[in-house]
């Protein structure tokens, strides 16, 4: 059975404004330009106009239902985490699993058999960090063909 993670809602909202930030900024800077070199308005309008279109599609692209780490019978993947190394691997080829800190960062870092590695921040992932790592040990034991014993 596969599981899949999305980002967290923090994370969401905490890129969701920067993003905003950014827009605004953009929007001063452009109002001060109409009003230093005396452009027209419709300068202005047509900016304000793309900034809040802008709102609505960021908002869309980060509130989406997109998976960033998929773990299945076979193997696992990683999307959409900078530095993650190995995106995909199957679970064979993972050697051994550590917890780790990267950057003040909680992380688990998969270690593959050929000394690649995929690190994954787990304070990312929506859900308990720890409930994660459970069920990443019980489809990697599963895909070295482990059984877990009651």
């Amino acid at each position: 059975m596969a599981s899949d993670y999305r980002f967290s809602q923090p994370l969401i909202a905490r890129l969701l404004g920067f993003f905003l930030a950014g827009l605004g900024v953009l929007v001063f800077l452009l109002t001060a330009a109409v009003g230093l070199f005396a452009l027209p308005v419709v300068v202005l309008t047509v900016g304000v106009v793309l900034a809040v279109v802008a709102v609505f599609v960021g908002g869309a692209l980060l509130t989406r239902n997109g998976t960033v780490v998929r773990l299945d019978d076979e193997g696992y993947q990683v999307r959409f985490v900078r530095g993650a190394g190995v995106k995909q691997a199957r679970w064979k080829d993972v050697e051994d699993v550590v917890a780790t800190t990267v950057a003040d960062e909680r992380c688990v870092v998969l270690r593959l058999r050929d000394g690649r590695t995929t690190t994954i921040p787990v304070r990312a992932l929506a859900g308990s960090p720890d409930a994660f790592v459970k069920d990443l040990q019980v489809h990697l034991n599963k895909g070295h063909g482990y059984r877990r014993l009651n």
